[in-house]
């Protein structure tokens, strides 16, 4: 079965992968005034995005995400090495994972979509285009997409 956002009957898990606690907290007033409940949670580094996908460690009893947003620049693992272990674990490769990075790279636009990342958007740096691109992630993802009930 699948259904939109709001069919699902609860709130939208997200993982934000964000090592700037600035950008962090951003996202998250962003999302706060989502008309979509949703759940956000956030991790610092790729490690933890791994453990956190994996539910190891203390992430044992969280929800698996509906939507990751993953930047590319993290400590210890980059969000490129993390979305390359998405998509090579046969219990993780279905999700959707949405590169969220300063990065104007075309490589690492290339790189991104050839680890099949489902979309790749670049940060604004101005304020009110950061909160219309969370807000049309928002839109998109959370009121027209079909996500799996699962």
């Amino acid at each position: 079965m699948s259904a939109n956002a709001v069919e699902l009957g609860r709130p939208v898990e997200i993982l934000l992968v964000e090592d700037s606690p600035t950008d962090a907290g951003l996202t998250r007033h962003a999302l706060a005034s989502s008309r979509v409940p949703n759940h956000l949670h956030v991790v610092e580094d790729g490690e933890l995005a791994i453990q956190f996908l994996r539910r190891q460690g203390n992430f044992g009893h969280v929800r698996r995400p509906d939507l990751v947003l993953l930047d590319l620049n993290l400590p210890r693992k980059s969000g490129r090495e993390v979305l390359e272990e998405i998509r090579a674990d046969a219990m993780l490769k279905s999700l959707i994972v949405l590169v969220l990075t300063t990065s104007h790279d075309s490589e690492d636009v290339a790189a991104a979509y050839r680890l099949n990342a489902n979309a790749y958007i670049t940060k604004p740096v101005d304020l009110d285009q950061f909160f219309h691109s969370v807000q049309v992630i928002d839109q998109f993802w959370f009121n027209v997409v079909t996500l799996p009930s699962e």
